[in-house]
């Protein structure tokens, strides 16, 4: 299947399984320009992968063609988020090398709304983080420092689903160009990327925020410290009060 016939198919499976009356507060609630057709997500999800289950590409290329295709002609929020489903078959993983990185970068910036952008960060970044961490850290390091917000949040929460394989240097090192920034967006992203790791190592954030508490923002730290505990409770006091004290 050719990429504008893949998106003709995808606008059509859209629109039949859409509920027209829920798309103006879709797009309301995601203040988007762009607007929806009223897919809900599990319902956009079964229709995606129905159509992506007839469809094969003849190599990497190809695949990457098709999802800019989608992305670029998408006349739709939902359709956006099919090209980002495309990324995410798993028949397809062979095609998640370095010479995607390109094609997300594209999407992140153009994108610039945090549910593109999220989805794309946790999930096919940290993919590609995991198999290629050698080629990826700087690119990583680099992004944190860019000018974009949207490639610094990417970096920022790029390990999300990493666990026990989080790089914490690299974590703590894509945070540090943002950590006094007063952009909402990067200070929810250093809370919740933190908040993540806690899950793994609680006593490691505890340590980051008091060592930290005078430059982070009050939402990152009550985010990352957020299901902690008592220890958790015990740090943010602490830093609430270095907090008053350095502001």
């Amino acid at each position: 299947m050719k990429s504008p016939d893949l998106l003709h198919t995808l606008r059509r499976g859209l629109a039949a399984a859409a509920e027209p009356s829920r798309a103006p507060q879709m797009q309301a609630y995601m203040k988007s320009a762009m607007p929806y057709h009223g897919v809900p997500a599990t319902r956009m999800r079964q229709v995606c992968r129905k159509i992506f289950d007839g469809i094969d590409f003849s190599g990497a290329e190809a695949w990457r063609r098709a999802v800019l295709s989608v992305w670029k002609r998408a006349s739709h929020r939902e359709e956006r988020y099919a090209a980002i489903e495309l990324t995410e078959i798993k028949r397809f993983a062979p095609f998640q090398t370095m010479d995607a990185l390109r094609m997300y970068e594209e999407m992140i910036v153009t994108g610039a709304w945090w549910d593109y952008v999220d989805a794309i960060a946790t999930h096919r970044l940290g993919f590609l983080l995991r198999r290629y961490p050698a080629a990826m850290r700087p690119k990583m390091l680099a992004w944190s420092r860019s000018k974009d917000v949207w490639k610094r949040r990417s970096a920022i929460l790029c390990q999300i689903q990493l666990k026990k394989e989080t790089d914490l240097d690299l974590l703590y090192s894509c945070i540090e160009p943002s950590l006094d920034s007063p952009e909402f967006l990067l200070r929810k992203a250093i809370g919740w990327a933190l908040r993540q790791y806690a899950w793994t190592d609680p006593k490691k954030v505890c340590r980051y925020v008091d060592q930290h508490a005078g430059v982070l923002s009050n939402l990152s730290k009550r985010e990352a410290l957020k299901n902690i505990g008592g220890e958790g409770a015990l740090a943010l006091s602490r830093t609430r009060r270095i907090g008053s004290r350095t502001r």
